[in-house]
């Protein structure tokens, strides 16, 4: 039975709804610290800490949840986390997590990420030199090497030597890059469970699916995700309003007013259309600059990874990415599918981060189990398979030793179908031409976070196309990133793909659907993989997102390619496009089967 996966928002992402437009009035922060809260089995001590960040100290305000019972003599090991872009530790999962954690005998500490809620400085990206080093000095508060700017100390965190508290650190989104930005430098951070997280953010704002040279990260410019992108840089801009404040170091200059000026640089290149090499390589060097795939090496902390099914922000393959550089370099990792992520999923029973369902989801069983492992020193504590991934088809969740290989190969025919042999590949030629507008959807990144209806995702003819499959005569479970071999023919895009501008190479949408036995075709996840092809003479190979999906007996698998998608930015001018085929010479279809 197909089961349908709502969009509805998690509660941990409720302040993205800010982008609605709707007026916000706050007051300004005041700068008196507000007394000590008792709440049931702890205590909740607003505080506030000036701290290096870069080139500019700021404030940084945050909450302690002290456990009761702990004291000097009788030390807990501590949790630190922050929020999600757009949020606060007041926001709707931030707070959880600290009072989560302290009824579970840890000392917590959450606070509000720079640039936003009540902290200074301007948003950096979570730049491992700002966010990080500010991050790093409230390691220190936690090691009682300093105290907070009323004098408050922290005295009772466990150590593993003097200066070197026990902390894990745990956050989603925004609050998930920050532990590794942070861990790469400071080797005190002893465990780590980044959610829903990226992992090249040159990849996750303007994805090239093709040319990866490792992980995610392509050496061809990609296709800018002009939704997603420009609502986090409205976001971000509209904080001074959104949460008024005084504190200087919360302004840049009159043309990047919140953000450090090479984020303002990157959005307003990809936005402009034109993609020239040397500021485009500077676009790139900057965004990979303060990502993960940059600092990797840096992280030895245990990293618990959870990632999204539903989730065209930053999608299955990033976390993949960074799972595969931490298990290469001996860093001991596990990582977890969860239904989720930016685009909606919330199912029955998943773990939900504004309820604190720790104890009784099986992604908040995992992450008690890692921290009691690695930060309470529970050897019986078992931290579970190396991979786990939900599935709607089956209750409970799968799992693996590995990501599962490639291990089914399908052949696009010349007649518009899907083959299981080269034998079966009619010999032909097709096309398609992309259109000046938009002509295909898969979704409306922004959506389900201000709670607009999404039409559902459409091809129009004549700008696409399509191979499908004969109907299945039994399940298929695709789990993991299917990846597509393909060569077209454009002689357009031939003579002006080399002008030193990457917006003059062509732009196509490759994705997967699957097709009821009535006709009705579901995009799994809305989920496309945008390509700027680096040269139309040569064949290239497309990684699709990564999906966890069961393809019913009776159903057909449909592979599309497309001119355009109405979330990102498509070709500059029109560019018809052919596919040949022939048995010796055709496209495949490699999907990562299980079972």
């Amino acid at each position: 039975m197909e089961v349908h996966v709502s969009r509805a928002v998690p509660r941990f992402r409720r302040p993205l709804t800010l982008i609605a437009g709707a007026a916000l009035v706050v007051p300004l922060a005041l700068t008196a610290t507000q007394p000590a809260v008792a709440a049931d089995g702890y205590t909740v001590t607003p505080l506030e800490f000036t701290v290096r960040a870069g080139d500019r100290s700021c404030t940084v305000d945050a909450d302690l949840y002290r456990p009761d019972g702990v004291d000097a003599q009788h030390p807990a090991p501590a949790v630190l986390a922050t929020n999600g872009f757009g949020g606060s530790k007041d926001d709707g999962s931030t707070d959880v997590i600290g009072a989560s954690f302290a009824r579970r005998g840890y000392v917590s500490l959450v606070y509000s990420g720079l640039g936003f809620g009540r902290s200074g400085c301007l948003i950096t990206l979570n730049d491992p030199a700002i966010d990080g080093e500010a991050a790093s000095g409230l390691v220190d508060f936690l090691a009682g090497t300093r105290a907070a700017d009323d004098g408050t100390r922290a005295d009772y965190v466990s150590s593993d030597a003097p200066g070197d508290p026990v902390v894990g650190m745990i956050g989603g989104s925004y609050g998930g890059a920050i532990q590794m930005a942070t861990a790469s430098t400071d080797h005190r951070v002893d465990a780590l469970v980044p959610l829903i997280t990226w992992n090249d953010l040159a990849y996750s704002l303007a994805p090239n699916a093709t040319g990866a040279a490792r992980g995610v990260t392509s050496g061809t410019p990609g296709v800018f995700k002009w939704q997603w992108s420009n609502g986090f840089y409205l976001m971000g801009e509209g904080q001074p309003l959104l949460v008024p404040s005084l504190d200087p170091s919360r302004f840049g200059s009159l043309s990047c007013l919140h953000f450090a000026a090479q984020a303002c640089d990157t959005v307003r290149l990809l936005n402009s259309g034109r993609y020239p090499a040397a500021a485009t390589q500077e676009m790139l060097t900057y965004a990979r600059g303060v990502s993960p795939v940059s600092y990797l090496s840096g992280v030895t902390a245990p990293t618990l990874l959870v990632q999204g099914q539903a989730d065209s922000l930053f999608n299955l393959n990033e976390a993949t990415a960074t799972y595969r550089t931490l298990e290469a370099q001996g860093t001991e990792t596990k990582m977890i599918w969860q239904a989720w992520g930016h685009s909606g999923g919330s199912v029955p029973g998943e773990l939900d981060l504004g309820q604190g369902n720790l104890e009784t989801s099986y992604v908040g069983q995992r992450i008690l189990s890692w921290f009691d492992r690695y930060l309470r020193h529970d050897e019986s504590a078992g931290t579970g398979p190396e991979f786990a991934y939900y599935r709607d088809w089956e209750s409970g969740y799968g799992t693996a030793a590995a990501v599962p290989a490639l291990s089914r190969t399908v052949y696009l025919s010349g007649d518009g179908s899907l083959v299981d042999s080269r034998s079966k590949v009619t010999r032909g030629s097709r096309g398609y031409t992309n259109l000046p507008l938009p002509t295909s959807h898969s979704e409306s990144s922004l959506a389900g976070l201000i709670g607009l209806p999404d039409p559902a995702p459409y091809d129009t003819k004549g700008t696409h196309l399509a191979w499908t499959g004969a109907p299945l005569a039994a399940p298929v479970d695709v789990v993991g990133a299917p990846k597509a071999g393909l060569k077209v023919v454009s002689p357009k895009t031939e003579r002006v793909q080399n002008s030193g501008d990457a917006a003059d190479r062509l732009v196509l949408f490759a994705k997967l659907y699957d097709v009821a036995p009535d006709g009705t075709q579901k995009l799994v996840n809305r989920l496309v993989a945008p390509v700027r092809v680096p040269d139309v003479t040569r064949p290239f190979t497309v990684e699709l997102p990564g999906i966890v999906h069961r393809f019913e007996a009776g159903h057909r698998m449909r592979f599309v390619i497309a001119g355009s998608d109405t979330a990102y930015f498509g070709n500059r001018g029109i560019k018809p496009v052919t596919v040949v085929s022939a048995p010796q010479d055709t496209g495949v279809l490699e999907l990562p089967v299980v079972g």
